[in-house]
């Protein structure tokens, strides 16, 4: 296919097709039928009747991805009609492109389009969820130093954070700090969090955003104090999890944190140099 046809039909796509209805992308099917190269409405409906099957076959729901509206057009006459139309979502124009006449040229483009946008909104999901687990990884790193402070000042031991901590686990895991870290294949030398899910993240910042409040409203000062402040904290969130279908200990590794975040760096460097390395 020709650079400038290319061009030609990526603009109309991006600048005339593509919509947001409250931040939702959609395109309507009046508009995607003659950018498919289709002129008659009952020949384009029947890609759509395709695309319908294929989406319920796929496990998707057909009400979300191929929304039924009408709206008024203008006449030659002066005067104004209600039609028919569908509100696209950009995984339905991939199934109409996916089912259409693949001796179109727009089809053979629209294929291509959609698979490609449909995997860059995968990467920026992907990305947004990363960004999310280190930011959660930090908050938890700064909570468990303000609880190691916290519990030096209660009870002038450096050594007694480790061992709340540790009891800590054992509650929100139903097993030892150390049986974690053989579960998910942890180095010995690396923290259980860096390589914990997003969810067992803010876990177990709760709990310990919990103990640093109570030890210090209730004025605990001994290990035993802190620790059993500590575990009963844990149990609660645990029991929260577990009401909730999420067993803690059973629930798989994330990737090493500090591997998620170099490769971030790394990609923000890139993007600074070329804007379109995310799309790489």
């Amino acid at each position: 296919m020709e650079r400038n046809i290319v061009l030609a039909l990526t603009d109309n796509f991006e600048a005339h097709a593509q919509q947001t209805d409250g931040g939702v992308e959609y395109w309507l099917a009046r508009d995607l039928q003659y950018l498919l190269g289709y002129t008659e409405w009952r020949n384009f409906i029947a890609v759509v009747s395709k695309a319908k099957t294929a989406c319920e076959v796929s496990g998707q729901s057909i009400t979300h991805h191929f929304v039924d509206v009408n709206k008024m057009v203008d006449l030659g006459s002066g005067s104004r009609r209600e039609i028919d139309d569908l509100m696209l979502t950009r995984f339905a124009c991939y199934l109409i492109a996916q089912n259409g006449d693949p001796k179109k040229q727009e089809i053979a483009f629209a294929q291509t389009y959609f698979a490609v946008q449909t995997r860059r909104a995968e990467l920026i999901e992907q990305r947004l969820l990363e960004v999310e687990r280190l930011s959660a990884r930090k908050k938890l790193t700064a909570t468990e130093k303000e609880l190691s402070r916290t519990i030096f000042e209660k009870t002038g031991d450096s050594q007694d954070f480790a061992l709340i901590r540790s009891k800590g686990d054992q509650a929100l895991f139903g097993s030892s700090t150390h049986a974690m870290k053989a579960h998910w294949k942890v180095p010995e030398s690396r923290p259980l969090a860096d390589f914990a899910p997003t969810i067992i993240l803010k876990a177990k910042d709760f709990a310990a955003e919990i103990t640093i409040f109570n030890a210090r409203e209730h004025n605990l000062r001994t290990e035993p104090a802190i620790s059993q402040e500590h575990v009963t904290n844990n149990l609660a969130v645990r029991k929260t999890l577990l009401e909730r279908g999420i067993r803690p200990e059973s629930l798989p590794p994330a990737e090493d944190a500090k591997k998620v975040e170099r490769r971030l760096t790394a990609e923000e460097k890139r993007s600074l140099k070329n804007p379109d390395a995310l799309d790489s």
